[in-house]
């Protein structure tokens, strides 16, 4: 069996979720986003590893909250940075040697289904690098600064790219070993794997894969949970109960 080190990113600055407290720590059906989030790796038996990795500022928070769950699930944390691409990068240095691919998955994407993450793993031992991806279905505008509509795109072979994005260990590392001579905006990892050359097989996903950006996803997030088949919750003690 392919041993799997996941990156749980979660090191946003989440400016569009608006309020007090970050969208990391907001509950989703009374558990952390964060948490829903890495629940769906801790227990794969191909998965070696998980890391958590967060805003700097929100290390203390993490530590005194919910240090005794994640030293429970195995989790280990680590500082992002203020780009995706540096938090992962972080996150690159610590992954085990044990892991023959590494996936790197939203933690706000608290609604990724345990079959599309087989589906994901399966394709990216086969292809080397895959992702999950929703095929656009509405018609897409290029709108101006301004608000105007300057065009109208060709939807046909356009897709969403979703996570958990999934590559072969090597293939990962080098393509952030270039980042430093990349120029253009780097938005997600199979992106870089792209700019290295290699190709990057798409399973087929669907909407409901969705990364919660503002207040009201949280809405439609709960409901998406609560249509998906019920599954056990990983068993915690009655002290780690409390603490959630």
């Amino acid at each position: 069996m392919s041993k799997f080190s996941v990156i749980i990113a979660a090191a946003g600055k989440a400016e569009r979720f608006g309020g007090v407290e970050k969208k990391t720590f907001a509950k989703l059906d009374g558990r952390p986003v964060f948490l829903r989030s890495v629940e769906h790796f801790v227990t794969r038996p191909d998965v070696c590893q998980t890391i958590l990795a967060i805003a700097p500022e929100d290390m203390g928070t993490m530590k005194s909250k919910y240090a005794a769950n994640l030293g429970f699930m195995g989790v280990k944390l680590v500082e992002g940075g203020d780009r995706r691409c540096d938090t992962v990068a972080a996150a690159l240095k610590i992954v085990s040697d044990d892991a023959e691919f590494v996936a790197v998955h939203d933690a706000s994407r608290a609604c990724v289904t345990t079959e599309m993450i087989n589906e994901v793993f399966a394709e990216a031992v086969k292809a080397g690098a895959a992702i999950p991806a929703a095929p656009i279905t509405g018609t897409v505008k290029r709108v101006a600064e301004s608000m105007v509509v300057e065009g109208t795109e060709l939807r046909a072979g356009l897709y969403e790219a979703q996570t958990p994005q999934v590559f072969r260990k090597d293939l990962l590392l080098d393509a952030y070993a270039r980042l430093g001579e990349i120029k253009e905006e780097i938005t997600d990892d199979a992106q870089l794997v792209e700019l290295a050359g290699h190709p990057v097989a798409v399973v087929k996903s669907t909407p409901t894969n969705i990364k919660i950006t503002t207040k009201g996803d949280m809405t439609l997030a709960s409901a998406i949970l609560k249509a998906q088949p019920a599954k056990a919750a990983p068993r915690m003690s009655a002290f780690e109960e409390a603490q959630w």
